[in-house]
């Protein structure tokens, strides 16, 4: 699909669009320092199949939108217990561009799905207007930073073993790094679809091969921006929390929180599925997209627009 941009302030961000302009508007909104190209295009078609007009966009600092290498890249410490002295910007800035995106869509109003810290800035984007959002669903995600939702030993243990491996410079060291990264993120209960990993590994390093640093200042701002679950009870809109009982980055108590914080939130938790999504979940989850937003009968034919 071609690819567009659109600016929040001084912020270009770069987005593409899948099925029907008439169809129910649907925002995917990425992880820390993941690029779009990271919800797969058969899942993004999937849901323009029932119905929806979907649109996913590279966060600031990933991909091909704005960049603040300038600021430098703060250590993992900061990111979170000193972040708001080092953070580059904030999530709400992040959950603007989002709201950037959807006005060049032209769309006032949409249904919002964010995976890992998408799933936050989704959440803050219903918090704060949430007469732009229909429905909000939330996957392997949290309500903001606060010790236990994380596990840091995953987080450690991720970092340790990427430290110790020697990558080729390149195009192929970093598809190593993400495929290697998933054998400890990924779905115990389902096989690693490895060709994907390396096509979306290889794809992102295509499109942004610049230094690392996106992902700790992504980091610093989710740590800047702080707990989010006591303002999700003021939430009055349909919501989805998804997440996988065996994720080893989230806890499942995150989803648990979200769910119980949010008056009337479906929690649906997934045995075997870790930090991702995989593929042979995609239907179900596809099913419950259409049931939040109110149709049983998916297909193009009854989208609201």
């Amino acid at each position: 699909m071609p690819i567009r941009t659109t600016r929040n302030d001084a912020v270009e961000i770069a987005y593409e669009t899948f099925g029907p302009p008439g169809g129910e508007p649907l925002l995917l909104i990425m992880g820390t320092a993941m690029q779009m190209v990271m919800w797969p295009d058969d899942l993004c078609a999937m849901l323009a199949d029932r119905g929806f007009a979907v649109a996913r966009f590279d966060n600031r600092d990933a991909g091909l939108s704005t960049h603040f290498s300038e600021a430098g890249r703060p250590g993992l410490a900061k990111d979170w217990f000193r972040a708001g002295r080092v953070a580059a910007y904030r999530l709400e800035d992040m959950s603007d561009d989002a709201l950037a995106v959807m006005d060049a869509l032209g769309w006032s109003s949409a249904h919002l799905f964010g995976a890992s810290l998408g799933g936050v800035v989704a959440q803050l984007t219903a918090i704060r207007r949430p007469e732009r959002v229909r429905t909000l669903t939330v996957s392997s995600s949290y309500a903001g930073w606060r010790r236990g939702r994380v596990n840091m030993r995953t987080v450690l243990r991720l970092m340790l073993s990427q430290s110790l491996r020697r990558y080729p410079a390149g195009r192929e060291g970093a598809v190593r790094r993400v495929v290697d990264a998933m054998r400890i993120l990924g779905s115990p209960g389902y096989p690693l679809d490895e060709a994907w990993w390396r096509h979306a590994a290889g794809v992102s390093y295509d499109r942004d091969s610049s230094p690392a640093g996106g992902e700790m200042r992504q980091s610093a701002a989710a740590g800047a921006t702080g707990d989010l679950l006591p303002r999700l009870a003021a939430v009055n809109l349909p919501t989805l929390v998804i997440h996988g009982e065996d994720d080893p980055m989230i806890r499942p108590r995150a989803a648990k929180e979200i769910a119980a914080a949010v008056p009337g939130a479906r929690l649906v938790l997934y045995p075997g599925m870790g930090h991702d999504l995989p593929r042979e979940l995609w239907a179900g989850i596809a099913d419950e997209l259409c049931a939040l937003a109110g149709r049983t009968q998916p297909g193009r034919e009854d989208a609201m627009g």
